[in-house]
């Protein structure tokens, strides 16, 4: 059986992409491998297709990609390469030069990948496998053909499962795309307008999704306040998107991968008080100075972000709130600096994402004065992980001691604590990740109740996965 590597790098979207176009590899015959491409990786003959689907928003993930993509091209030598998602989008002639087994299907148009077990059956079945002539075949016949109907709909929703390979929780792609022209990024330009998924599309598939046994959904979007859609008549939101997902479904929960902090009025916070919705978001703040913001070209002002963060912790009882923050923006002062520092401190964020201006090509942040050194950028991160760490350790002790429900992501024969004992790694609603030890045979993908016993420190400073242990107790 020919075998297909799938690597994902970046946003949750793209893994959301990434398992959609596993399925259709498997429905026509091929053996999917998500992830796991090492320099320890054993060398497999039956590789004939390596897919990576990469990530813009920085330097650094661009240069993760070009190693990856080095890293197969020797791991797999009989296999062609085929790099997708936002830097393929941006990058295409760059990326084409790195290697003649390499092909590249921009971002905009990832919805062919859907087309491509079909076209790699065929090939294989006419004229055997030789990459070479594969990679040469698709870069001139399928990835470089226009695109038909340029961020139409459907098209950008066509990589969209009910299953999933390599994820406990089911993800629904609601949104694409961005209206907005933020000065540092370059996702705009990379995934195009702003598009939506129908509502009563939307709807359907989460009832699937509810019907196959998930507890749980994750809303994604690259821009939340963007989602525009027609339902009965009437124009619909994303407030209005959730209040019917709700209302036509009965016990799958609801968890918000990103907001912006004009998105929380007080519409959304009434829908969210829901039980079903979790207790669980992420804001997209960039700074806490309101002249860098408005340099960023954000809409909003740091008292919107202090008053969504009140908001969130009126409809929902200690909600985990966590945010993106960019320092070393051009112009960044050490005053807007500590205005930012100010404003985390504020809003108490229970973890901030903090990390470094990076220039991105063909971005208005690029002409801007006020270039701040790498060395100052760095250390403003510091301060503000440290100030995550802090807070993420407090959140988490408020909770030791109490029952919560979770649901099993992982499942593993633990070889270090002793025979017959099983590793689960949980999350709860407040996505607090937990290391459950224990000899009972739990399914995953399901929910479950535990009881939190301890906070792991020393894995959280060190940028661990695993928070705090916990036992199960139903």
């Amino acid at each position: 059986m020919k075998k297909i590597r799938i690597e994902t790098l970046g946003c949750r979207l793209n893994q959301i992409e990434s398992e959609a176009c596993a399925h259709y590899f498997l429905e026509s015959g091929f053996e999917v491998l998500m992830g796991g491409v090492s320099a320890k990786s054993e060398e497999d003959p039956d590789t004939v297709l390596t897919i990576i689907n990469t990530c813009t928003v920085t330097q650094k993930a661009e240069q993760k990609a070009r190693r990856i993509i080095r890293l197969v091209l020797k791991k797999y030598q009989n296999a062609a390469c085929l790099v997708t998602g936002c830097y393929a989008q941006l990058s295409r002639d760059e990326l084409l030069k790195m290697d003649p087994r390499i092909i590249v299907l921009g971002g905009q148009i990832k919805s062919r990948l859907t087309k491509v077990p079909e076209v790699l059956n065929s090939f294989i079945k006419e004229k055997g496998w030789d990459a070479l002539k594969f990679a040469s075949f698709m870069n001139q016949k399928i990835t470089s053909a226009p695109q038909e109907k340029p961020g139409f709909p459907e098209e950008s929703f066509k990589l969209a499962g009910t299953s999933f390979l390599a994820h406990s929780r089911a993800s629904l792609k609601i949104q694409d795309g961005c209206n907005n022209n933020c000065s540092y990024c370059a996702i705009h330009m990379a995934r195009g307008h702003s598009v939506s998924l129908d509502a009563s599309l939307a709807i359907k598939r989460v009832q699937e999704l509810e019907e196959k046994g998930n507890e749980e959904v994750v809303l994604t979007t690259v821009n939340i306040g963007q989602y525009k859609s027609e339902y009965e008549g009437k124009t619909v939101y994303f407030s209005d998107l959730l209040k019917l997902l709700l209302e036509n479904t009965k016990t799958i929960s609801f968890r918000i991968s990103s907001l912006y902090p004009e998105v929380v009025d007080d519409k959304f916070c009434s829908v969210i008080k829901d039980s079903r919705v979790q207790p669980h978001f992420h804001l997209s703040v960039q700074s806490g100075s309101n002249k860098i913001l408005k340099l960023m070209n954000r809409v909003y002002k740091a008292e919107d972000v202090l008053n969504a963060c009140k908001k969130l912790r009126g409809a929902k009882d200690n909600p985990f709130i966590a945010c993106d923050i960019i320092t070393g923006f051009p112009g960044e002062t050490d005053d807007d600096f500590m205005q930012t520092k100010k404003l985390c401190d504020e809003c108490n964020f229970t973890w901030i994402h903090a990390f470094p201006y990076s220039q991105r090509p063909g971005t208005k942040a690029i002409e801007l004065p006020g270039k701040v050194p790498q060395s100052i950028s760095d250390s403003r991160v510091k301060i503000l992980n440290d100030i995550a760490v802090k807070n993420k350790i407090d959140y988490i002790k408020s909770f030791i001691g109490k029952e919560m429900d979770a649901v099993l992501e992982t499942v593993k024969t633990s070889q270090i604590m002793g025979p017959g004992l099983i590793h689960y790694h949980a999350v709860t609603g407040n996505f607090l990740h937990c290391e459950i030890i224990s000899r009972e045979v739990r399914e995953p993908r399901k929910k479950t109740r535990i009881k939190l016993l301890s906070v792991l420190e020393d894995k959280i400073q060190k940028g661990g996965e695993l928070e705090v242990t916990a036992t199960f107790i139903d």
